[in-house]
């Protein structure tokens, strides 16, 4: 079974790997970056990094972030990415998650300016290194050992396919967030499903926008374009320099949450503009709006997604053409992913009858780390003696087998025991010309013990009553299905990825209204 130490060893070696835009564009050939994660595996050994070390990469989107990742597995080391801009408590949480980390990787000048990831890393005993680049390498300059520094140096070893390679976090958008087990087998198998849905070829290139520590980006982005022997364009940033770059570097797709396209959206296009092979959707519900929007303006097939962090990302997916890709829907299972969807009692519903979606199959974690509580409600066994697992998801398939969201189970709005998803009202609100993003979540109420609430962000220029988004909806579904309260903010708060929590938002709008 391959691990992530074969990625780069399957390609062309002087293609190129890793592509940095800016106005003297670096890039990295696959095999100066196997030539990079050696030199790196060679300092975390040395640093005393043994099989089972948890390091903490707390880098943004770059080329140290990349080999940092790759030679954390290599050691069998457990790589856990962190989002660069937390702030200390969030990183103490995480870190504290981990059973602290052997090391905490941080950007040049971090240790200078005590950041808040230098300060975790102290309170738990992490080695401190900051991570840069100079000349043609990185520079790996360890600042601090913690309790590395009564530890030898390590042998360089290879990893096993059932070692844990990665951890990650769960969003946290309904419940407290859970830390994820990926093992290189659960990776390597969803890698390959996902080049295969795409059919990723080593001609094939992406622009890499979602960031690396979440797993969208890492693994549909990132991962699996190595995977495919192909290259990953890596900008610091999403900028209005997107386009260009797409076009100067020859990427051919990219894939992001629906927030970041309709910020591309919003970029002024090149002229002619850069032919698209497909653009993927992932990591929201993207309405069918602007689904036709992005498919008129770029050209290109837009196939929306649907994936979760336990299942190492990619459950299902539109497929290509000439296969139908269908708005609204998040598409089919590909590959080894068996997909069902349940009534409460664990039965099978009837095709096109709603029920909670359940997973597995090799890309599926088996379990989360250090939490028997969660893995006790998470996973059932089947009659078959296997256990799936329970996406917290509710869903419904057609006769076709395209799979359709219908929310998370936690965020639906009891209406006095009518069941509402906020999803479909979304979808609704979000249909308007005048709409430019939306967000339904429950509100408490006197007669129904709950109701809908809607924050609604309209376009430049635009306004719209409450009334008029009421009425709206009122004449599209059915009445009980009406916001009972609609707010005008002048954003929608979202997670560092693009993802809601309905809850924050409910919160910060009932806040604004007191």
């Amino acid at each position: 079974m391959a691990t992530l130490a074969d990625l780069c060893r399957s390609a062309e070696n002087e293609k190129a790997a890793v592509i940095i835009p800016g106005k003297e564009s670096f890039v990295v050939s696959h095999i100066e970056l196997e030539h990079h994660i050696d030199t790196c595996q060679r300092q975390l050994a040395d640093l005393g990094i043994l099989p089972g070390a948890a390091v903490s990469i707390c880098l943004p989107n770059s080329l140290e972030f990349i080999i940092t990742f790759l030679a954390t597995t290599r050691q069998r080391g457990i790589a856990a990415p962190l989002n660069p801009a937390y702030k200390q408590d969030e990183v103490e949480f995480y870190v504290d998650d981990l059973d602290a980390a052997a090391a905490v990787m941080v950007p040049r000048g971090a240790h200078e300016k005590d950041s808040p990831a230098v300060r975790a890393a102290r309170k738990y005993g992490g080695a401190v290194v900051e991570c840069h680049w100079m000349d043609d390498c990185m520079a790996f300059d360890v600042k601090e050992k913690g309790k590395l520094d009564v530890r030898r140096a390590a042998d360089l070893t290879k990893p096993h396919a059932n070692d844990v390679a990665l951890v990650l976090h769960t969003s946290g958008t309904t419940d407290r967030p859970k830390l994820v087990a990926l093992t290189h087998q659960n990776i390597v198998v969803s890698l390959d499903n996902i080049r295969r849905t795409y059919s990723l070829q080593p001609a094939d290139r992406t622009m890499l926008i979602m960031p690396l520590f979440h797993v969208h980006g890492l693994i549909a982005s990132f991962l699996s374009t190595l995977r495919a022997g192909s290259a990953v364009i890596v900008p610091p940033r999403l900028a209005p320099s997107f386009w260009t770059d797409f076009a100067t570097h020859k990427a051919s797709w990219y894939t992001a949450t629906p927030t970041m396209h309709q910020i591309l959206l919003s970029f002024a296009q090149p002229e002619p503009m850069p032919p698209v092979r497909f653009i993927r959707s992932c990591s929201s519900p993207l309405s069918p709006q602007v689904l036709k929007t992005l498919e008129e303006h770029f050209a290109a097939p837009v196939l929306e997604a649907y994936a979760m962090t336990e299942a190492t990302h990619q459950i299902t997916s539109n497929p290509l053409p000439p296969a139908p890709h269908v708005p609204g829907s998040v598409g089919v299972p590909h590959g080894n992913i068996e997909v069902r969807i349940l009534e409460a009692d664990g039965q099978d519903v009837a095709t096109g009858n709603e029920g909670e979606i359940c997973i597995r199959g090799p890309s599926v974690t088996a379990g989360y780390r250090s939490n028997s509580e969660a893995n006790a409600s998470a996973f059932f066994t089947s009659d078959d003696g296997l256990p799936f697992f329970r996406t917290g998801d509710w869903g419904r398939r057609d006769q076709d087998g395209y799979l359709y969201l219908t929310g998370r189970i936690k965020e639906f709005i009891n209406k006095g025991g009518e069941k509402i998803s906020p999803v479909e009202i979304d979808h609704v609100i979000a249909a308007h010309p005048a709409v430019a993003d939306v967000v339904t979540f429950t509100i408490e109420d006197d007669m129904y013990g709950q109701d809908i609430g809607a924050a609604v962000m309209l376009k430049d220029g635009e306004r719209l009553s409450a009334k008029e988004v009421q009425r709206w909806v009122r004449d599209r579904v059915a009445p009980k299905k009406v916001p009972k309260k609609v707010w005008f903010p002048a954003e929608i708060p979202k997670t560092a990825t693009g993802k809601v929590q309905r809850k924050l938002v409910a919160e910060k709008m009932i806040k604004e209204a007191e």
